[in-house]
């Protein structure tokens, strides 16, 4: 696991999940305890959905990982502009759950591991 964390939120302009996606993010890290910066990472043309292997907005990933996977391996047809959803226990939404964030963390950090600030 490397030294410094790398929390990425990738998104499209206008997506309407950005915001609650962030707030959940935000929480999650407070609640363990992680002080980690967050870096958004705009994807607003095709081309840059492909280099990014970028699944929908909002992504958010661990050092590179995305947090909340698919199953399988994606094509490429699976890059692009759209927006995403996320399995909650409330039904599919546009963004992650702070518990289920919470539990992403804990699987991508090792424990008792709080990250440096970037």
């Amino acid at each position: 696991m490397p030294e410094e964390t790398r929390i990425e939120l990738l998104y499209f302009d206008g997506c309407p999940s950005l915001g609650p996606a962030g707030e959940a993010l935000r929480q999650a890290l407070a609640e363990e305890g992680i002080e980690a910066a967050v870096d958004l990472v705009a994807v607003n043309t095709g081309e840059e959905a492909r280099r990014l292997r970028f699944p929908g907005s909002p992504t958010i990933r661990f050092n590179g990982e995305d947090a909340f996977p698919a199953g399988g391996a994606p094509g490429p047809e699976e890059w692009g502009l759209r927006c995403r959803v996320y399995a909650t226990p409330g039904g599919l939404e546009g963004s992650p759950t702070t518990p289920m964030l919470r539990e992403a963390l804990r699987l991508a950090l090792p424990a008792g591991k709080e990250s440096p600030t970037n």
